[in-house]
């Protein structure tokens, strides 16, 4: 699978998410082992969620493990406040835009993922008690938005057990750490609904074969001198979990899927409509019957001849947002939608709407090409000073990002390769400005 996946011998990273528990610890010597014979070079991302006093014997422990394989690490940290409620989605969507930030910046296309089918089991428990956590797939954009664009996440271990992970590591000699937040939260409800949670809490290493499993401990976690990977005699069969043909395209969507993906495509963001809504718009679109209407911030029209899927302006009516400043050839992300780089200083960039009817008649001749509806929601330029506005366009270098999100959602890109491909409809016409 990994094989099939990620290109060789190419110069950027593959990342990998190194929480220290038993399936990434376990995924971790299997990438490897597989970047070791592939030519590639491998990048241990640990986020710290700053929920647990032992978080700093976490990321040492970390840093340890990766160190030892022969991976570089780097460890990122959920700053601020914590909601009082919803605390685990919350934490999840932290962490994959921290782990999508750190990839980003080494210049990585894809984030190995240590799931297994016992956490797809448990996400399928969840959803039928009215939980909105995604799918697992094992390849699949990233989550988080709009730091993830572009980037692939690769979960080889999705077909094997959390169990038979752990077996291997015991074999091996090899640790891992026990997070006592999975046993609270709907995540731990499912384990104990599908599965015996191992006895204990706190920082503890994994059950091991070695009758010396503690005094090891003790050296791993405080910085001691590092051995050679344990799992060095047993890579071939580690790494054969993760060998398997690549899936069919579109594999594992369906069609709420594909609606749910379009929208957030339209919206610019990552928070999917709840199910009995997006249910009742898929009932809506199957009748064939015209309609409009609005969900998840995106507005949908359908005809009889078509359905459109558009940002819905009105947002920026209900909830101004404020100018956002363009660092010059710095590349930044606006409502989640475009990718926009000023070539000059004190430019930012707003929504149009409200502003129309101020643009230059070349600007409103490339605007009305648009829908009516989509308008008020593309990007424009204001300066200090020039209080009229200019089409991004003219100014900027501006990328769309929902064409390449919403193909690589649909399952059309099935490998590290082809990801840097143009997508159609991420640039205008070149005669167009």
């Amino acid at each position: 699978m990994v094989d099939a996946r990620l290109e060789r011998d190419a110069a950027r990273p593959v990342a990998v998410a190194l929480s220290g528990g038993g399936d990434s610890v376990a995924l971790l010597h299997i990438a490897a082992t597989w970047a070791k014979r592939a030519g590639r070079r491998l990048l241990a991302i640990t986020v710290d969620h700053g929920l647990n006093p032992d978080s700093a014997d976490w990321n040492r422990f970390c840093e340890i493990q990766a160190r030892r394989v022969g991976a570089d690490w780097t460890p990122r940290r959920w700053e601020g406040e914590k909601p009082a409620s919803g605390l685990p989605a919350a934490a999840r969507r932290a962490r994959h835009a921290l782990i999508a930030d750190a990839a980003r910046e080494a210049g990585a296309r894809v984030v190995l993922f240590g799931h297994t089918a016992d956490d797809a089991d448990e996400g399928d428990w969840m959803r039928e008690r009215g939980s909105t956590l995604g799918r697992l797939r094992e390849w699949s954009p990233s989550p988080a938005w709009p730091e993830g664009r572009g980037l692939m996440l690769l979960r080889p271990m999705l077909g094997e057990r959390r169990e038979v992970l752990r077996e291997l590591l015991r074999e091996t000699g090899a640790e891992w750490v026990e997070d006592p937040a999975n046993a609270r939260f709907g995540r731990g409800a499912a384990r104990r609904a599908l599965t015996a949670l191992p006895e204990g809490e706190g920082l503890r290493l994994g059950e091991r074969s070695d009758p010396q499993a503690e005094r090891v401990r003790g050296s791993a976690l405080g910085g001691g001198r590092s051995n050679p990977s344990p799992f060095r005699a047993k890579s071939d069969r580690l790494t054969a979990l993760g060998r398997s043909s690549p899936l069919p395209l579109g594999e594992g969507f369906n069609g709420i899927d594909n609606l749910a993906s379009t929208l957030l495509c339209a919206a610019g963001h990552d928070r999917p409509p709840r199910a009995a809504h997006l249910d009742a718009l898929a009932k809506r679109i199957a009748a064939a019957e015209p309609f409009t209407a609005t969900l998840a911030g995106a507005r949908i029209e359908a005809t009889a001849e078509r359905l459109l899927v558009l940002r819905e302006a009105g947002e920026f009516r209900r909830r101004p947002p404020a100018p956002l400043p363009l660092a010059p050839d710095q590349p930044t992300a606006w409502d989640g939608r475009y990718e926009i780089t000023a070539d000059a200083p004190g430019w930012s960039v707003v929504p149009a709407l409200g502003r129309l009817a101020a643009l230059s008649d070349a600007d409103r001749a490339v605007v009305s090409l648009s829908s009516a509806a989509a308008r008020g929601a593309l990007p424009v330029l204001i300066r200090d000073g020039d209080p009229r506005p200019v089409l991004a366009w003219r100014r900027a270098r501006v990328l769309a990002l929902a064409p390449r999100r919403l193909k690589l959602a649909s399952g059309e890109t099935t490998q590290e390769k082809d990801l840097a491909d143009a997508v159609h409809g991420e640039t205008p016409p070149p005669d167009l400005f």
